[in-house]
């Protein structure tokens, strides 16, 4: 399964819930690197947690990582249908003598860490108090006994309790030295060996562990390059250990840090959303979150905006911070801004239809919108974008194009409406109905003809048409937007407002 460049990387998410935006920017940082290096992106789907895995979870995961443009070779591996293969290798290390057979109980098990956490507290009781040297002594004595690392007494050959009593394979991992990594972000991080205990490989009722199926997969997947979070840089260590057992190539590692949140805490739900299903939702564009979780963690000088080519072209690893990043949301909304506006109004349009049903504060007129009202949105999209943050800030925006006649005014436009500026809407009316070409520059030249010719001021007439036209104080120019609803609905509008 090697590649051209012979470098494969791998997004494994668990489907347990939505596609964590973290997990998004790790799928990301592996999908770049591949593409860096001409290599290949595979996807692996760690559902081996049956009672939390869920087909729907699956989905999103899938989903989210279309959306975001992350491309994958090949089908997906599901890590749950590998389970014989995964045994398969658990019997391989115990026959090679790498592994044993523990036949320790859950209940020992607790019992011994009871019995060490007993012993720590003894002693940091003791050093408190102050008690005396010897006392102090005896109780590090006890508690150098007793090792946090469980220390099973099978592998040392002891008789199993019973013929057919249930066991556990534990990996027989080294006692001496030290298990090191070379980290392609964290640098070279060792273990003493004698800190790491033997893991339990496949489980008593034959399920494999986590780490070994891992390993596994990544081995028969081709797997070069493993680009994860820092919260697995421990497991680096006992993966490791089960790749020198089986006598194979270990793979490079790179660990980077979190995303934690504006107040340099790790990200939560108090901090905002956490699914890529929300940013979508919320009228982010793919390109631009793609950009904005490029600039997480790493960069390229200080270039803040870059094609996603630019971005492929230049992502290594060795630009990758040791530090967490801070998500910050109004960063993302301000790049988000600057997408919508180089984007095509088309597009735009394509992806607000897409999520639409969802934004609630469109619901009153979203349903309503059928081709010839999608078509209008696209005529008023350039005016839409100019300030727009987001796909539901145009879409909110654009509600005065749906509403029904008679429109409901705000307060403030209700109060710009006076008498005098009905009278003007009056008098507009009959010269907009008399132009002979219905566009933007038609209507704001009649407009100030009028103003001219009345003395009165620019803005005292356009904010009257702006409310007749929208009911909102606020639009894009009120021109785009007259020419956008056409001379007929225009006209009826301003008729509704006129005195």
């Amino acid at each position: 399964m090697a590649s051209a460049s012979g470098v494969v990387t791998r997004f494994a998410p668990s489907p347990t819930g939505f596609l964590h935006i973290g997990g998004a920017r790790t799928a990301l940082f592996n999908w770049l690197y591949a593409k860096h290096t001409g290599g290949r992106f595979l996807l692996r789907i760690e559902d081996t947690d049956r009672a939390r895995s869920t087909d729907a979870a699956i989905a999103a995961i899938l989903d989210g990582l279309q959306w975001l443009g992350l491309d994958w070779e090949g089908e997906p591996v599901f890590q749950f249908a590998r389970a014989e293969r995964h045994k398969e290798v658990a019997y391989q290390l115990l026959e090679s003598g790498n592994a044993y057979r523990c036949y320790t109980t859950p209940a020992e098990l607790e019992a011994y860490r009871a019995e060490v956490d007993e012993a720590r507290k003894a002693l940091a009781d003791a050093k408190k108090a102050g008690a005396p040297a010897e006392e102090i002594a005896r109780l590090e004595s006890v508690l150098a006994a007793k090792p946090r690392v469980f220390n099973s007494p099978y592998r040392d050959g002891k008789t199993p309790p019973a013929p057919d009593a249930p066991f556990v394979i534990r990996l027989k991992a080294p006692r001496e030295g030290e298990t090191v990594v070379e980290d392609q972000v964290q640098g070279r991080v060792q273990w003493a060996n004698k800190d790491l205990d033997d893991m339990v490989l496949l489980r008593s009722d034959g399920t494999p562990t986590y780490m070994l199926a891992v390993v596994v997969d990544d081995h028969d997947m081709g797997i070069t390059h493993v680009i994860r979070g820092d919260d697995h840089l421990t497991n680096a260590a006992r993966q490791t250990q089960i790749y020198t057992a089986m006598g194979w190539e270990v793979p490079t590692f790179a660990h980077i840090p979190l995303i934690h949140g504006p107040d340099g805490a790790k990200l939560s739900k108090r901090h905002g959303a956490l699914g890529v299903d929300a940013y979508r939702a919320m009228g982010y564009l793919p390109d631009a979150m793609r950009n904005y979780l490029a600039r997480l963690g790493w960069g390229h000088g200080d270039d803040e905006i870059f094609t996603t080519a630019q971005a492929a072209e230049w992502f290594d690893l060795d630009a990758i911070g040791r530090s967490p990043s801070r998500f910050d949301f109004a960063k993302l909304e301000n790049l988000n801004g600057v997408y919508i506006r180089n984007t095509s109004d088309a597009e735009l349009v394509r992806q607000i239809k897409v999520i639409a049903p969802e934004v609630e504060a469109a619901k009153e007129f979203a349903s309503r919108i059928d081709e010839a009202g999608w078509k209008k949105l696209e005529l008023a999209m350039p005016g839409l974008k100019e300030r727009a943050k987001s796909l539901v800030e145009l879409l909110v925006a654009a509600r005065y194009l749906f509403v029904p006649r008679p429109l409901d005014l705000d307060e403030k436009a209700a109060k710009i409406l006076s008498p005098e500026a009905r009278k003007h809407l009056a008098a507009l009316k009959e010269r907009f109905a008399a132009l002979e070409t219905w566009d933007a520059p038609s209507i704001e030249a009649a407009t100030r003809a009028y103003a001219e010719e009345t003395g009165a001021k620019l803005g005292n007439i356009a904010q009257p048409l702006r409310a007749a036209a929208t009911g909102r104080t606020v639009s894009p120019p009120v021109f785009d937007v007259l020419a956008v609803l056409g001379r007929d609905e225009a006209l009826a509008r301003i008729a509704d407002q006129a005195a």
